[in-house]
């Protein structure tokens, strides 16, 4: 389908709303008392760091809610008080954190039912209000909402929308989308319903591989059919349908999941371009390989903020926001590539009781470590994900606090 064309019909509709309903003064108050802290705005204000007894605390200079957080939740909660009687849903988690997503479930907002991964619309009905969140839904959810008659509030962060219309770009052109993301997210299942012909890469290393297929048919020569069934077998959840890697990978276009490593996604970027250029030579290069930069500058603060944190003299860093949320799974890899003590947790009570934690190694079921805090003098970095309100973040605080002063 040309879904240039359905966004903008979409958008022009009567029951399409992504600009919000006027109330943010009404609202303004609820969202300072359930997710701002006047602790963590101390904090800011000395330096990022917080002494009290044995215990130094040390923030990040750019951490927690983003401002495409902010406006989701801002719109979500105007979307009740707009709609205070209709039954509103929302398509998946406003976003990655449990605390804010329990917030709406006590507003009666509906969360869309998932059965083996298959999210069911069955109870949906005309005239029901129904919230798209923050990383976006997939074109095909939209024209259902639309067809069935629902009031649509749209809350995608822009910055997800700006990698929706460089993948337009590169369908328009007959180019394939080399999305640098994680294949079952719901930002790049968005991502990839907007495009044409694309292939999801996870880091580094797979890009490797499809490069090392590209160059596999260099010099007239063409990979063997043991490679390209190699290939398929290992990409064939993470393509578009009929992908065919000799044809589609002729021409290609890096796009990305905005919550992914920045300087990963500028590598893959360097890689591509580098392997085209031995492909087809400096001539021909800009007809084999296109790139827009679609990186998310909130993303991009966080980590530079997380790299300057672990340079730092810490004994440990705690990393809070939802498990299942990328960009809090990314500060937390910066912290164990340098060989810093880390716990990645997603709600501040995973802390006690006792002096034990309940975290997430990274790639790993959630585990016990205890005794948490060593004994004497202890400086501990924190930092949260985009997802992660300040309210959070003071209670974690206040925890460590608590557990030091024992």
């Amino acid at each position: 389908m040309d879904t240039h064309a359905f966004k903008r019909a979409l958008h022009h509709s009567e029951r399409y709303n992504r600009r919000g309903f006027g109330l943010g003064d009404v609202v303004a108050g609820h969202l300072q008392t359930a997710y701002q802290s006047d602790l963590v705005a101390r904090i800011r204000d000395n330096g990022y760091v917080l002494r009290e007894g044995r215990l130094t605390v040390r923030l990040a200079e750019a951490f927690g809610f983003c401002w495409g957080v902010e406006r989701a939740v801002a719109m979500a909660y105007e979307t009740r008080r707009f709609y205070p009687n209709e039954r509103i849903w929302i398509t998946n988690e406003i976003i990655h954190n449990p605390s804010v997503n329990h917030h709406l479930r006590e507003m009666n907002v509906c969360f869309i039912p998932v059965e083996e991964g298959v999210k069911d619309f069955s109870d949906v009905s005309s005239g029901d209000v129904v919230i798209l969140p923050a990383f976006g839904a997939t074109v095909q959810e939209m024209q259902l909402l639309n067809e069935r008659g629902c009031h649509i509030v749209d809350t995608t962060c822009p910055w997800v929308s700006k990698v929706w219309t460089t993948v337009e770009k590169h369908k328009k052109h007959a180019i394939t989308s080399v999305i640098h993301g994680k294949v079952k997210h719901e930002e790049t299942l968005a991502t990839s319903s907007f495009a044409g012909t694309y292939l999801v890469v996870l880091d580094l290393a797979e890009a490797q591989v499809v490069c090392d297929y590209i160059l596999a048919s260099a010099g007239g020569r063409s990979p063997s059919a043991e490679q390209r069934q190699a290939f398929m077998n290992r990409f064939a959840k993470a393509c578009s349908p009929d992908f065919d890697p000799d044809r589609d990978l002729q021409r290609v276009g890096v796009a990305n999941q905005t919550t992914m490593l920045k300087r990963e996604t500028e590598e893959i970027g360097r890689l591509f371009e580098r392997t085209m250029l031995r492909r087809y030579g400096p001539a021909e290069l800009q007809n084999h390989f296109v790139a827009f930069n679609t990186i998310c500058d909130a993303t991009q603060e966080r980590q530079d903020a997380m790299f300057s944190l672990v340079d730092e003299p810490l004994d440990l860093i705690v990393v809070i926001g939802g498990f299942n949320s990328s960009n809090t799974t990314h500060l937390q890899e910066i912290a164990v590539s340098r060989g810093i003590r880390s716990f990645h947790i997603d709600t501040p009570e995973r802390i006690g009781p006792g002096n034990q934690i309940i975290h997430k190694p990274l790639g790993h079921d959630l585990a016990c470590e205890s005794p948490f805090l060593p004994d004497g003098p202890i400086r501990v970095g924190i930092t949260s994900g985009a997802s992660t309100p300040d309210r959070v973040v003071e209670e974690l605080i206040q925890r460590l606090i608590e557990l030091s002063s024992r």
